[in-house]
């Protein structure tokens, strides 16, 4: 599924069952709301934490321009099948399904969330989150309707019984692997979250590892961490000046008939020129969304 140009940049778990919470995620800059009913709820507050999310969705246009994604039990808990029908045309952008291991896990949530009702333009999201996601990324990400992959990095090195590294070594195989699947069916991937609070430099790295990787963005588990992902995953003022002047340069080579086109003494293709106006694309959505 071919995704469109959407920021991605910051995106932020919180509690399904805490109200407070969901209503100051209406004024947060984030780029996007994920309302948890699985890791963040206790069992005996599942139902509530339903209820309170449908009571946030009935209220979709306070959150203004920010996605709102519904991270539901898997189907292989109590409920993962009640959590699916009752989102099911609630007014969220995505669901997310956690722990994916193959298009079967997909394809299952579909036809739950089709038979109550759900919208054509619902679209899903996955976590990949175990060694077995990992190996069946690049199925999980060409199944129909999934838009985006999210990397859980907590339950992935804890499966790996790897150890949690400022470098991130043990992860970036598999890190790499999710990369290659989302980019080759085109569609987003975030990167997993970061767990120390105070650990504010090594929060920064992460973002810039993450970016020089290639992730669109970063899930985040605490508004403090939404700043700071927002910098390192947006264009920066230069990059976007120079993106604007190789789109500039290239169109006024071609008008001239010329086959060649350097800009301060780099050639310019147009494989350059296509992720120049891909990143201008962006900027303008994150400037026209500020406030």
């Amino acid at each position: 599924m071919a995704a469109t140009v959407r920021h991605r940049r910051s995106v932020l778990y919180m509690p399904g069952s805490n109200a407070r919470a969901l209503e100051k995620g209406r004024t947060l800059p984030a780029d996007g709301i994920i309302l948890d009913l699985e890791d963040a709820v206790s069992p005996d507050a599942k139902r509530d934490g339903r209820q309170e999310i449908l009571k946030a969705l009935q209220e979709r246009d306070a959150y203004a321009w920010r996605e709102l994604i519904v991270r539901v039990n898997g189907l292989d808990t109590p409920w993962g099948h009640a959590d699916l029908s009752a989102m099911a045309r609630a007014g969220a952008d995505a669901i997310l399904l956690p722990k994916v291991e193959g298009s079967d896990t997909v394809r299952r949530a579909l036809h739950v969330l089709d038979l109550a009702g759900a919208p054509a333009e619902l679209v899903i999201w996955c976590m990949i989150e175990t060694p077995r996601g990992i190996l069946r990324v690049e199925e999980i990400a060409d199944t129909e309707r999934v838009q985006c992959l999210v990397m859980g990095t907590s339950d992935l090195t804890k499966d790996l019984h790897a150890l949690h590294t400022p470098s991130r070594l043990p992860m970036l195989a598999s890190l790499e692997i999710c990369l290659l699947a989302a980019r080759a069916a085109r569609i987003s991937i975030l990167d997993g979250v970061h767990l120390d609070l105070d650990d504010g430099p090594g929060f920064a790295e992460a973002c810039r590892q993450g970016r020089d990787l290639g992730f669109d963005g970063k899930t985040l588990i605490h508004p403090k961490q939404i700043e700071p992902a927002n910098a390192a995953f947006g264009p920066s003022d230069a990059d976007v000046a120079w993106a604007r002047r190789i789109i500039a340069a290239y169109d006024e080579a071609r008008a001239a008939g010329k086959g060649v086109v350097v800009v301060d003494g780099r050639l310019v293709e147009n494989l350059h020129v296509l992720e120049a106006r891909r990143l201008v694309a962006l900027a303008e959505m994150i400037d026209s969304r500020k406030g």
